[in-house]
């Protein structure tokens, strides 16, 4: 193991590490908005939105984000659309996340009592409001751990997007593999980083659904 090879690379490994994390992060983030709209639409059953909301989601979820990024870097252009390899790698996330956000929301709504919508209508709420102060906060509790493991994946995922050329961990790993044969040590260092990542995000999400599941039913 050379260790001074690994010493000396921790820097370009930090640098794809931070642009991961916000690549990561963009689409999480827009993947949670997409998965809540999709789930307002799908809970208060708005026609002909439902359904392409369901058709979004069976595509979205039956499609390897591989394709989708392969579709988005190297089809699009084809029709004039060209994106930049971090536009492409956010939009695939995202359009990815937002399908398994949708379901995770989804699920976990309809696991409560539908009484406490209509009670909510019945004391003056609009249906708007009803969804955001009295469903949601349950909900979100509910749907913790399925958000949770969402996030994770999504991180995870972003180890292909090196195949549309973007600088990221996975990418340095195998241009470095690939010019200095130092296949231990670039491994080593990608998984560690990966580590460094996705550890602390796991443990803070389950200390976060303690704290959620806390606060809205009291165990």
């Amino acid at each position: 193991m050379d260790f001074g090879f690994i010493r000396e690379s921790i820097p370009l490994y930090g640098e794809a590490a931070l642009l991961t994390v916000r690549i990561g992060a963009v689409g999480i983030v827009l993947s949670l908005l997409v998965g809540l709209v999709c789930a307002a639409i799908q809970f208060f059953r708005i026609p002909l939105l439902r359904q392409l909301v369901a058709a979004y989601v069976e595509l979205s979820r039956n499609t390897p984000l591989l394709v989708q990024l392969f579709f988005l870097y190297f089809g699009l252009p084809k029709t004039g659309v060209v994106m930049s390899s971090e536009l492409c790698a956010i939009v695939g996330l995202t359009f990815l996340g937002g399908s398994y956000m949708a379901e995770a929301f989804r699920s976990s709504l309809e696991a409560i009592d539908s009484i406490q919508f209509q009670s909510a209508l019945s004391l003056g709420m609009t249906r708007g409001q009803a969804l955001g102060h009295v469903m949601l906060p349950q909900s979100l509790a509910l749907a913790m751990p399925a958000l949770t493991a969402n996030v994770i994946f999504l991180l995870k995922e972003t180890s292909v997007m090196s195949v549309i050329a973007l600088p990221d961990l996975v990418y340095v790993a195998k241009e470095q593999i690939g010019n200095t044969y130092n296949t231990s040590e670039a491994l080593v260092l990608l998984v560690s980083f990966y580590l460094l990542i996705l550890l602390p995000i796991s443990l803070g999400a389950r200390y976060l659904e303690r704290r959620v599941r806390y606060a809205n039913f009291g165990d």
